[in-house]
Protein backbone atom coordinates (compact mmCIF):
# COMPACT_ATOMS: atom_id res chain seq x y z
CA UNK A 1 0.00 0.00 0.00
CA UNK A 2 2.52 2.77 0.51
CA UNK A 3 5.09 1.42 -1.90
CA UNK A 4 3.92 3.20 -5.05
CA UNK A 5 4.14 6.96 -5.31
CA UNK A 6 1.15 8.94 -6.42
CA UNK A 7 3.12 10.78 -9.12
CA UNK A 8 4.57 8.98 -12.10
CA UNK A 9 8.35 9.26 -12.39
CA UNK A 10 9.52 11.87 -14.90
CA UNK A 11 10.54 9.97 -18.00
CA UNK A 12 12.06 12.87 -19.90
CA UNK A 13 12.16 16.63 -19.89
CA UNK A 14 11.18 16.91 -23.54
CA UNK A 15 7.60 17.33 -24.57
CA UNK A 16 6.64 16.01 -27.94
CA UNK A 17 3.51 17.34 -29.55
CA UNK A 18 1.94 15.72 -32.53
CA UNK A 19 -0.16 17.64 -34.94
CA UNK A 20 -2.97 16.49 -37.11
CA UNK A 21 -1.35 17.87 -40.22
CA UNK A 22 2.31 17.40 -41.03
CA UNK A 23 4.56 20.41 -40.52
CA UNK A 24 7.34 20.72 -43.04
CA UNK A 25 10.10 23.30 -43.09
CA UNK A 26 12.26 23.97 -46.07
CA UNK A 27 15.80 22.61 -45.86
CA UNK A 28 17.16 26.12 -46.45
CA UNK A 29 15.41 27.41 -43.32
CA UNK A 30 16.61 24.49 -41.23
CA UNK A 31 20.20 24.93 -42.49
CA UNK A 32 20.09 28.68 -41.84
CA UNK A 33 18.87 28.16 -38.28
CA UNK A 34 21.45 25.50 -37.54
CA UNK A 35 24.31 27.50 -39.07
CA UNK A 36 23.40 30.72 -37.23
CA UNK A 37 25.92 31.53 -34.48
CA UNK A 38 23.31 33.65 -32.70
CA UNK A 39 21.83 32.22 -29.51
CA UNK A 40 19.34 33.53 -26.99
CA UNK A 41 22.12 34.88 -24.78
CA UNK A 42 23.87 36.70 -27.63
CA UNK A 43 20.56 38.21 -28.74
CA UNK A 44 19.83 39.45 -25.22
CA UNK A 45 23.36 40.87 -24.93
CA UNK A 46 22.98 42.66 -28.25
CA UNK A 47 19.63 44.07 -27.15
CA UNK A 48 21.12 45.24 -23.85
CA UNK A 49 24.03 46.94 -25.65
CA UNK A 50 21.61 48.64 -28.03
CA UNK A 51 19.52 49.92 -25.12
CA UNK A 52 22.61 51.16 -23.29
CA UNK A 53 23.81 53.01 -26.40
CA UNK A 54 20.44 54.71 -26.82
CA UNK A 55 20.32 55.71 -23.15
CA UNK A 56 23.87 57.05 -23.36
CA UNK A 57 23.11 59.08 -26.49
CA UNK A 58 19.92 60.48 -24.93
CA UNK A 59 21.77 61.47 -21.75
CA UNK A 60 24.48 63.14 -23.82
CA UNK A 61 21.82 65.07 -25.76
CA UNK A 62 20.11 66.20 -22.54
CA UNK A 63 23.45 67.20 -21.04
CA UNK A 64 24.26 69.28 -24.12
CA UNK A 65 20.85 71.00 -23.95
CA UNK A 66 21.28 71.79 -20.25
CA UNK A 67 24.79 73.15 -20.69
CA UNK A 68 23.59 75.31 -23.60
CA UNK A 69 20.71 76.64 -21.50
CA UNK A 70 23.05 77.26 -18.56
CA UNK A 71 25.43 79.27 -20.74
CA UNK A 72 22.50 81.30 -22.12
CA UNK A 73 21.28 82.09 -18.61
CA UNK A 74 24.79 83.04 -17.51
CA UNK A 75 25.05 85.39 -20.47
CA UNK A 76 21.70 86.96 -19.56
CA UNK A 77 22.77 87.42 -15.96
CA UNK A 78 26.12 88.90 -16.90
CA UNK A 79 24.43 91.22 -19.41
CA UNK A 80 21.95 92.58 -16.85
CA UNK A 81 23.05 95.42 -14.54
CA UNK A 82 24.42 94.32 -11.19
CA UNK A 83 21.80 95.02 -8.53
CA UNK A 84 24.26 94.62 -5.63
CA UNK A 85 26.43 97.44 -6.99
CA UNK A 86 23.40 99.72 -7.12
CA UNK A 87 22.38 98.94 -3.56
CA UNK A 88 25.91 99.50 -2.21
CA UNK A 89 26.72 102.54 -4.34
CA UNK A 90 23.43 104.11 -5.41
CA UNK A 91 25.15 107.08 -7.12
CA UNK A 92 27.62 104.92 -9.05
CA UNK A 93 26.75 104.37 -12.68
CA UNK A 94 27.73 101.36 -14.71
CA UNK A 95 29.16 101.93 -18.21
CA UNK A 96 25.89 100.73 -19.74
CA UNK A 97 23.90 103.34 -17.82
CA UNK A 98 26.14 106.25 -18.74
CA UNK A 99 26.14 105.42 -22.44
CA UNK A 100 22.46 104.57 -22.86
CA UNK A 101 19.47 106.82 -22.75
CA UNK A 102 18.31 105.20 -19.50
CA UNK A 103 14.95 103.84 -20.69
CA UNK A 104 15.94 100.18 -20.87
CA UNK A 105 18.00 100.31 -17.66
CA UNK A 106 15.16 102.01 -15.83
CA UNK A 107 12.78 99.19 -16.85
CA UNK A 108 15.27 96.55 -15.75
CA UNK A 109 15.76 98.29 -12.41
CA UNK A 110 12.01 98.52 -11.88
CA UNK A 111 11.65 94.84 -12.72
CA UNK A 112 14.41 93.95 -10.24
CA UNK A 113 12.73 96.04 -7.52
CA UNK A 114 9.43 94.30 -8.19
CA UNK A 115 11.06 90.87 -7.91
CA UNK A 116 12.77 91.86 -4.65
CA UNK A 117 9.44 93.06 -3.25
CA UNK A 118 7.81 89.76 -4.22
CA UNK A 119 10.54 87.80 -2.51
CA UNK A 120 10.20 89.98 0.59
CA UNK A 121 6.48 89.33 0.65
CA UNK A 122 6.90 85.59 0.29
CA UNK A 123 9.53 85.52 3.06
CA UNK A 124 7.25 87.56 5.31
CA UNK A 125 4.34 85.17 4.64
CA UNK A 126 6.53 82.21 5.52
CA UNK A 127 7.67 83.91 8.73
CA UNK A 128 4.03 84.52 9.70
CA UNK A 129 3.15 80.88 9.02
CA UNK A 130 6.04 79.71 11.20
CA UNK A 131 4.93 82.04 14.00
CA UNK A 132 1.45 80.50 13.86
CA UNK A 133 2.93 77.01 14.05
CA UNK A 134 4.97 78.03 17.09
CA UNK A 135 1.85 79.37 18.81
CA UNK A 136 0.06 76.07 18.18
CA UNK A 137 3.06 74.14 19.48
CA UNK A 138 3.06 76.22 22.68
CA UNK A 139 -0.59 75.28 23.19
CA UNK A 140 0.33 71.60 22.84
CA UNK A 141 3.15 72.03 25.36
CA UNK A 142 0.64 73.55 27.80
CA UNK A 143 -1.46 70.40 27.46
CA UNK A 144 1.53 68.22 28.30
CA UNK A 145 2.50 70.38 31.29
CA UNK A 146 -0.92 70.26 32.96
CA UNK A 147 -0.30 69.11 36.56
CA UNK A 148 -3.67 67.42 37.10
CA UNK A 149 -3.23 65.26 34.00
CA UNK A 150 0.31 64.36 35.00
CA UNK A 151 -0.95 63.34 38.47
CA UNK A 152 -3.79 61.22 37.02
CA UNK A 153 -1.37 59.57 34.61
CA UNK A 154 1.05 58.84 37.43
CA UNK A 155 -1.80 57.34 39.49
CA UNK A 156 -2.70 54.98 36.63
CA UNK A 157 0.90 53.88 36.21
CA UNK A 158 1.29 53.35 39.95
CA UNK A 159 -1.94 51.33 40.17
CA UNK A 160 -1.00 49.18 37.17
CA UNK A 161 2.38 48.41 38.72
CA UNK A 162 0.76 47.44 42.01
CA UNK A 163 -1.95 45.36 40.33
CA UNK A 164 0.05 43.87 37.48
CA UNK A 165 -2.02 40.67 37.52
CA UNK A 166 -5.36 42.49 37.92
CA UNK A 167 -5.35 45.65 35.75
CA UNK A 168 -9.13 45.99 35.89
CA UNK A 169 -8.82 47.06 39.53
CA UNK A 170 -7.48 50.43 38.28
CA UNK A 171 -10.80 51.59 36.83
CA UNK A 172 -11.11 54.47 39.32
CA UNK A 173 -7.76 55.93 38.27
CA UNK A 174 -8.71 55.57 34.59
CA UNK A 175 -12.00 57.39 35.18
CA UNK A 176 -10.16 60.21 36.99
CA UNK A 177 -7.76 60.48 34.04
CA UNK A 178 -10.69 60.63 31.60
CA UNK A 179 -12.29 63.43 33.62
CA UNK A 180 -9.06 65.46 33.58
CA UNK A 181 -8.71 65.00 29.83
CA UNK A 182 -12.34 66.08 29.35
CA UNK A 183 -11.70 69.19 31.44
CA UNK A 184 -8.62 69.98 29.37
CA UNK A 185 -10.53 69.48 26.11
CA UNK A 186 -13.24 71.90 27.26
CA UNK A 187 -10.61 74.52 28.17
CA UNK A 188 -8.90 74.06 24.81
CA UNK A 189 -12.16 74.36 22.86
CA UNK A 190 -13.02 77.47 24.87
CA UNK A 191 -9.71 79.07 23.86
CA UNK A 192 -10.09 78.09 20.22
CA UNK A 193 -13.70 79.19 19.87
CA UNK A 194 -13.11 82.61 21.42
Amino acid sequence: MGQNSSKPPPSSTQHVFTSESPVNFSPDLINALQASPETDSTRSKDLELHIQQRVHSELARLDAEQSKRLSELQEQISASPDSTTKSIHPDARTPDQSSSSGGVDHKAAAEGDRLRDLSRQSVQKEIDMLKEKLKRRKMKEEVVQDKAIEKAKGDIVKCLRLNDRRPLDCWREVEAFKEEVGRLEKNFLGKVMD
